[in-house]
């Protein structure tokens, strides 16, 4: 633990620090200013950077505009049903500030966060002014689950002359280099991606993953709104088939674009795109699949027949008038599992990874962490007295990592702090 302050200490203190400035470190702030709590919010960057920096032009939200939903704060435009755009996201997010005055500080990464003697937390940050030091009685972190790419280690080793970048980093097709395009990762973005360079006219080959899809409108709804009528997103992760496992899930395959629309790699299949299995390793030109791509497509068309007879039963229960069900048929199926693929040999000159992110929670000195660097809490309150996160995926409800979910889930972070406050330790006095 760090001592507390000398009596000489100037240390800034203030009763809750939140770290990070996105939607989930915003909404805590809200409810914080809402019940009149000392807190300061740290932003390593700018407030809205996660959707200005880590999406590509023609992005869109997979969920509808109606479910964004922050704490006083919700959409209130001309298309509920509809899809914003990366450009909307941002104008959207960023005038939820001016709502209520935050007390934000952009440019100021916190470096390290550990314990105080005698409670509280003491916040190592650099900014603009250099490097300094805060304390703080609570402190809720909300930079989110998503930190470092995941590369395979091995991807140092292949042909140099082919590009290679992460999802974050990628913007249009046209930044790439002219020819063939190998996407790895079939989740939401690498789903996304395979679609926006296989529009543009690229030759694309997908690593398909595990990912699982969903149709995008079924019996004349989108299917989120289903889900959501069906109370999908407000169940506890615990309740879920596997418990906390459900935090390992990955998210449904769809998109927003153009109004909206399924994902089907079967039909890109048919229109030319190359898939292949999960990507094993490679060399130089050389990278080799795993003879997963069948049981990966059967699987995902699995989950999306199983979604839809869900919605069909809870018609049924309820007494919905809507139109009658329909079947999904696979448009196209491989004829054998590809092995292998020569990235000169098929004009590939660029890689897009799209396989996912790790945790980094290095700076955060205290433990709460389980062997696999996850933060160990229930819905957001660790076992370290006054320590919470926030955003994550699952962190209660698979609305958590979402606009629809945040609101709830910082409603109770915030309750638990007010509900643990005492007279606040706050900084020694000061002597002249």
């Amino acid at each position: 633990m760090t001592p507390y302050p000398s009596q000489h200490d100037e240390t800034e203190h203030h009763e809750v620090a939140v770290v990070g400035g996105g939607q989930a470190g915003l909404s805590t702030s809200w409810c914080l200013t809402r019940d009149g709590v000392d807190h300061v919010v740290l932003e390593a960057r700018t407030l809205t950077h996660e959707w200005t920096d880590s999406r590509w032009d023609s992005f869109t939200l997979v969920t509808p505009n109606w479910q964004c939903r922050l704490p006083g704060y919700a959409y209130d435009g001309p298309d509920p049903d509809g899809f914003m755009t990366r450009e909307e996201v941002v104008a959207w997010l960023a005038g939820y500030p001016a709502t209520f005055g935050p007390p934000v500080r952009e440019h100021t990464a916190v470096t390290r966060l550990t314990e105080r003697d005698g409670g509280g937390f003491v916040l190592t940050t650099q900014g603009p002014d250099g490097p300094a030091t805060m304390t703080a009685d609570h402190v809720v972190i909300a930079t989110g689950g998503y930190h470092l790419p995941i590369v395979p280690a091995w991807a140092p080793a292949l042909d140099p002359a082919v590009t290679q970048l992460q999802s974050a980093d990628y913007r249009h097709p046209d930044q790439l280099p002219a020819g063939a395009v190998l996407v790895v990762g079939s989740g939401q973005s690498g789903a996304q991606i395979a679609e926006d360079l296989h529009l543009a006219g690229r030759r694309v080959h997908l690593a398909v993953g595990d990912a699982p899809r969903v149709a995008r409108r079924y019996r004349g709804r989108d299917v989120m709104t289903w889900l959501c009528d069906m109370g999908l997103y407000d169940t506890p992760v615990a309740s879920y088939p596997g418990g906390l496992a459900a935090r390992e899930k990955t998210n449904h395959y769809v998109t927003g674009r153009d109004g909206g629309r399924d994902i089907d790699l079967r039909a890109f299949a048919a229109d030319g795109m190359r898939l292949y299995g999960l990507l094993e390793g490679g060399e130089d030109s050389q990278v080799r699949f795993r003879p997963t791509l069948t049981a990966a497509l059967d699987a995902a068309d699995e989950t999306y027949r199983s979604i839809n007879r869900d919605i069909d039963r809870f018609v049924e229960r309820e007494g919905i008038d809507a139109p009658p069900p329909s079947s999904y048929e696979p448009v196209w199926a491989p004829a054998e599992d590809p092995a292998t693929l020569d990235l000169v040999a098929e004009g590939v000159t660029s890689i897009v990874w799209a396989i996912g992110y790790r945790a980094d929670y290095r700076w955060v000195d205290v433990g709460v962490f389980a062997g696999n660097g996850r933060p160990t809490h229930t819905r957001g309150v660790t076992s370290v007295p006054g320590l919470f996160f926030l955003g994550l995926p699952w962190l209660h409800t698979w609305g958590s990592g979402r606009f629809l979910g945040v609101a709830e889930d910082a409603e109770h972070v915030v309750s638990c702090v007010t509900g643990s406050r005492r007279a606040p330790l706050g900084a020694p006095a000061r002597v002249g």
